[in-house]
């Protein structure tokens, strides 16, 4: 057994705070030494990492990951928020008494670090210099080498980060202990895993996971939860689940930016590392910004602005490929230094698969094991469906790698904010885009958001699973007060942003053919929108908002049957009055909603109603 009181605290740790913070849990989880490590030792660690077997190279400058079998998500049900306020409590996040769960996770961790190393990883989740740089510090303790090298492509890693803080001593700390997976009881009534944001006390601590969003604290725990409800108490910022893109108008050299949330399987990464489609790509240039997180605030001028906290893309490797995807593919060439997890890999060649990077797996399936390290050639004739990557497999990546990243995306300022776009993956109801004029509107429409899933299973076919502003996983106080929040920032805008709902996925209730393309040609109603901004379109008004007119659209280049157009531009008001309905209830569902976004809502079902009684009066 380590003694905790001879273990060194590597002595270019001079912030006594940090010292202190890395005493305190080195003395509870006990790990055999302690070492502190920055961006300048990723070649090091990683060839450790290979000596040790726990990465296998997959190419040239490239690298695999296999986590444990029951270790390779998020695991909701094992997240909570814990602060000492019982008002945080939402619907969805989970909340827990401080007091209670705080000494319940020390208890898990105490002595779990035993025979291992603890790193300590200072790191900055934003571009240095901005002006939310003081919420972004953070050191996150972790016992997991793998671990270390995601946080390095993820976030600005390094002590140097703090040299320039106001307030060395303000940051947010973090602890991640791995834990003997073997014996966590996964879904299990005495399961063991437990994540917790105790965010009043700026401290996250997670038991039981190595992987992704469990262990990277940096990314959604801080980057999320810690962040949202530091914006919240502080009244200065928010911090989203959002995509960041920029659109460059290469003939007038305007650049407008483009922010917004999109439930999973909605489209936001191949959104957010889109590119023209070829008939427009000498008229406009994508600057990618960012596929997962935004942090915003209002700048001395009262413009929304907007960083990209992250330094990385730790994007899911299904369905990825050169025609989904183009942009994500260049990225994770070779010399990339990506990490791959949790894919199918030749453990001859080093090669990755995944379902739906080729239309069928490799035919050859010499050397090719699956997610869990299972020869393919193995397989019996009852498992020749399986697949072959596990659904959540992931690439990470530095976001250096991505070939159309922004010039100014290191930019302390931020960029400032034209439009913010909603859209969720629904059959019918939801047009191609729609504008929405007023801030309460746009802050009703981000609040009741939502995405269709398995309702037929579910027995609620056809209504959404909504997911407000995409934050469903990740509130850290109520859905209420977060709404009002969002409500005073924006209403300090001398300037406000467009808002606008998007969908992508309207299909033929008959064939089941999507009536629009998708990918790079979505980028001609994100212009529509900037135009309809500007003045120059003015589409047509409908209760649930302002929809192009076909004229208005640029399609040149692009195919589309004009019966398909012309469901995408139109809204089914008798399916919108059902839709009111269920957003009726979603709110009742939510503690503290705001007056102004009842009063959008009955403005909604009012325009509703009425539309449908000029409809029947109209009729012979």
């Amino acid at each position: 057994m380590s003694d905790p009181t001879r273990i060194q605290i590597p002595a270019e740790i001079r912030n006594e705070s940090i010292r202190t913070f890395v005493e305190e849990w080195v003395g509870v989880t006990e790990p055999d030494r302690s070492e502190l490590v920055s961006a300048t030792d990723d070649a090091r660690l990683l060839g450790e990492a290979l000596t040790a077997g726990e990465l296998l190279p997959a190419g040239k400058g490239r690298y695999y990951a296999r986590s444990h079998p029951k270790d390779t998500a998020r695991s909701e049900e094992r997240t909570v928020v814990a602060t000492s306020d019982p008002a945080d409590r939402g619907r969805y996040n989970n909340w827990q008494p401080a007091s209670e769960v705080k000494p319940v996770i020390t208890e898990r961790m105490r002595g779990a670090s035993r025979g291992k190393t603890m790193y300590v990883v200072p790191y900055l989740m934003a571009p240095p210099g901005t002006p939310l740089a003081a919420y972004a510090a953070g050191v996150e303790l972790t016992d997991d080498r793998t671990v270390v090298l995601q946080m390095i492509r993820m976030a600005r890693v390094g002590l140097e980060h703090f040299d320039g803080l106001t307030d060395p001593d303000f940051f947010v700390r973090g602890v991640q202990v791995t834990g003997d997976p073997d014996s966590l009881r996964h879904g299990t009534p005495e399961d063991a895993r437990l994540f917790a944001t105790i965010a009043d006390e700026r401290t996250i601590l997670h038991y039981g996971s190595a992987y992704g969003g469990n262990a990277l604290l940096g990314k959604i725990a801080h980057g999320l939860r810690q962040a949202s409800y530091d914006g919240y108490t502080s009244g200065k910022f928010l911090a989203e689940q959002f995509l960041l893109l920029g659109i460059r108008d290469l003939e007038t050299g305007i650049t407008t930016h483009v922010c917004g949330g999109f439930p999973s399987a909605s489209g936001k990464t191949n959104l957010a590392m889109t590119l023209p489609p070829d008939a427009l790509g000498k008229r406009y240039r994508v600057d990618f910004y960012g596929d997962d997180i935004a942090w915003m605030w209002i700048d001395d001028d009262g413009r929304l602005r907007a960083i990209n906290p992250e330094n990385g893309a730790f994007g899911v490797a299904k369905d990825t490929n050169e025609r989904t995807n183009p942009t994500a593919m260049a990225a994770i060439a070779e010399d990339s230094g990506t990490i791959f997890t949790n894919t199918a890999y030749n453990h001859l060649t080093g090669e990755v698969w995944w379902e739906g990077l080729t239309p069928e797996p490799p035919a050859a399936v010499d050397g090719w094991l699956d997610w869990t390290g299972t020869p393919i050639g193995a397989r019996g004739p009852d498992e020749q469906d399986a697949s072959w990557a596990h659904p959540n497999s992931r690439f990470t990546i530095p976001l250096a790698q991505i070939p159309n990243l922004a010039a100014d995306a290191a930019d302390p300022a931020g960029v400032v904010i034209d439009a913010i776009i909603f859209g969720g993956r629904t059959r019918d109801r939801e047009p191609l885009i729609r504008a929405i004029d007023d801030l309460t509107a746009g802050v009703y429409d981000g609040l009741t958001l939502g995405a269709e899933a398995t309702f037929a299973a579910e027995g609620v076919d056809g209504q959404l699973r909504y997911d407000p502003m995409s934050m469903r996983p990740f509130f850290s106080y109520s859905e209420g007060r977060y709404a009002q929040h969002w409500l005073n920032v924006l209403g300090q805008s001398t300037t406000l942003p467009a808002f606008a709902h998007v969908n992508w996925f309207q299909r033929d209730p008959e064939d089941g053919h999507y009536f629009w393309p998708g990918y790079r040609e979505n980028l001609r109603a994100l212009n529509w929108l900037m135009r309809y901004r500007a003045g120059d379109a003015h589409g047509h008004t409908t209760p649930v908002g302002v929809i192009p007119t076909a004229e208005e659209l640029d399609l040149a280049g692009l195919n589309i049957a004009a019966g398909d157009l012309d469901r995408l531009l139109r809204i089914d008001t008798t399916r919108w009055i059902e839709e009111a309905q269920h957003r009726q209830e979603h709110l009742q569902s939510l503690p503290d909603v705001p007056r102004e976004i009842w009063d959008a809502h009955q403005s909604l079902s009012a325009a509703l109603t009425a539309q449908a009684a000029s409809a029947d009066n109209e009729r012979p």
